[in-house]
């Protein structure tokens, strides 16, 4: 759904009052945090959606790493999943399997058990997951939270989207599909890892998933009442990305992203529309968007390509402006 949609319902409920709730809904954060003890909470989270690559055990695997992403993101540890499925009557039962066996391995990988799940009879293909993890109460990282003075690192490179949904549509080179399938099914982990053990002063992180870059970077500024700069050379970019907009291969979910979050950010500097159009682009399994202290945002860039994820600064966050109404500066 878009998210002025969802928007538009989420506002109009009730809110809710229990104590332990340590992130809900209020702030569109990545996953709900519950705390059960002092020195203990539960990362909750759930996601599935239609097959965005052809080959099933693919499918099964970057269905994994998107649902796993948003526990990672809110700094917690996957323990079980639950398996989702929509499957046709008619459908090759050997598809399913290679789809389970896809979400399997990177269930495995992640340290994370799956205890079961749920399947329906459907006329189109859904598989995804419900993850429970645990966090300690007072090492989340939601993204509420970030600073001035911050610097931004994104972990991994914009335009699965795009590429994704012009290898619906048409041919396009091998390195272009095999470049965005290295990036949707390589986990979210070892960025945490490196944060947890190197002791970084991290103050907020997303991960850039359905609502693009710019819609969670708008939803991490309005949780943390900041607005952020991001500097247009140092975004990363998947090869082929732009030429995929460029043939015309935008989803559906750019065009909702962009009428939704585009109020909210200026453009100080000449953005190509391509580029503008990669910005919303839906991510699926997507990097993390992490605000760090100024005085250990180079250690942390080095120590994250040490351990070979290749991020990049992308901007940095400034104190909200009164006089400018965004809350997303791109330069």
């Amino acid at each position: 759904m878009s998210p002025a949609a969802l928007d538009c319902v989420l506002r109009k409920l009730p809110k809710q009052s229990d104590p332990n709730v340590i992130v809900g809904f209020e702030t569109s954060d990545d996953a709900g945090v519950y705390r059960i003890t002092p020195d203990l909470a539960l990362v909750q989270t759930i996601d599935f959606f239609t097959p965005i690559v052809d080959d099933p055990f693919s499918f099964g695997q970057i269905a994994a790493v998107n649902a796993l992403s948003d526990v990672y993101a809110m700094g917690g540890q996957p323990l079980t999943a639950l398996a989702m499925v929509c499957f046709p009557d008619r459908e090759d039962l050997r598809v399913l399997g290679e789809i389970m066996a896809g979400g399997l391995s990177k269930m495995m990988e992640a340290g994370c058990t799956v205890l079961g799940g749920h399947s329906v009879r459907d006329t189109e293909i859904k598989f995804g997951y419900a993850v429970t993890g645990c966090v300690h109460p007072l090492r989340v990282f939601a993204n509420a939270g970030a600073k001035p003075g911050d610097r931004l690192i994104l972990t991994k490179a914009l335009g699965t989207g795009t590429i994704s949904t012009a290898l619906k549509k048409q041919e396009i080179p091998d390195d272009w599909i095999q470049g965005a399938l290295r990036s949707m099914t390589t986990l979210n982990k070892v960025p945490i890892e490196v944060i947890q053990a190197g002791h970084f002063s991290v103050h907020a992180i997303t991960d850039i998933t359905g609502f693009g870059l710019l819609g969670h970077a708008r939803e991490l500024a309005a949780a943390s009442k900041v607005q952020l700069r991001l500097y247009l050379p140092d975004i990363p970019v998947l090869d082929g990305a732009l030429e995929c907009i460029e043939r015309g291969c935008v989803p559906g979910g750019t065009r909702n992203n962009r009428d939704f979050a585009e109020k909210d950010t200026e453009y100080v500097s000449d953005v190509p529309e391509n580029f503008k159009s990669l910005l919303f682009d839906p991510q699926t399994a997507g990097g993390l968007l992490i605000s760090v202290a100024d005085e250990d945002g180079k250690r942390l860039l080095q120590q994250l390509r040490e351990h070979g994820i290749d991020a990049s600064e992308i901007g940095d966050v400034v104190a909200q402006d009164q006089d400018v109404t965004a809350r997303i500066l791109i330069i």
